[in-house]
């Protein structure tokens, strides 16, 4: 049985150029409510951030926002979420975030997205935590980043028996069977299951 109860999104606060990203953000949303699952994520309303929230307070689906009082003003604060929580800072932001969710997936994003992503990927490399991690690779906007994770054990700086673990979503409709399958296939596991992940 899933424990997926409530998934952390990394995404940006502004939309990009390709159209998309905000249209994966929108489907993302929806999927995420008509499963019942809840939503963490940064608190925005602005961006990719804010399409992602409205998408599953509008399919009837609950959403915490957790923002650092410093963001506030600078990413509007989503004033009608199921939760906000207001940190003092980043630090403090990144904990809750990884403490609410049995599993986390990135859409396309800034360097503060491409941050809170490689810190889960790192997390999980070291043992610190199994849940699973899925990159919403949308229109190959992370193909720069998987190959250079390609490269890194190409050249023996990421050493068999530490691999980087994650699964990649093509698309965004693949994202949560790929984050319920992982789950599923390590059910209170410290670490993820150590068969390579198939790509979505």
């Amino acid at each position: 049985m899933s424990t997926l109860a409530n998934i952390c999104v990394y995404c940006g606060s502004a939309t990009g150029k390709n159209p998309a990203y905000v249209e994966a953000a929108g489907v993302l949303g929806r999927a995420v409510a008509e499963a019942g699952i809840g939503l963490v994520y940064g608190g925005g309303s602005v961006g990719l951030m804010g399409i992602l929230a409205r998408s599953v307070l509008d399919g009837g689906g609950t959403v915490t926002g957790i923002i650092p009082r410093f963001l506030v003003d600078r990413e509007v604060l989503l004033d009608d979420l199921t939760e906000t929580i207001v940190t003092e800072d980043m630090h403090e932001r990144k904990m809750l975030m990884f403490e609410r969710a049995d599993g986390f997936a990135a859409l396309p994003g800034g360097v503060g997205t491409l941050e809170e992503l490689v810190e889960q990927l790192t997390w999980v490399q070291l043992g610190q935590h199994g849940k699973p991690v899925v990159i919403a690779n949308i229109d190959g906007f992370w193909d720069p980043l998987i190959q250079l994770l390609d490269r890194m054990r190409g050249q023996r700086l990421i050493l068999p028996g530490l691999d980087v673990r994650y699964a990649v979503a093509d698309k965004a409709e693949d994202v949560l069977p790929a984050l319920e399958r992982l789950v599923a296939s390590a059910p209170g596991a410290r670490t993820i299951a150590a068969e390579p992940l198939r790509r979505m």
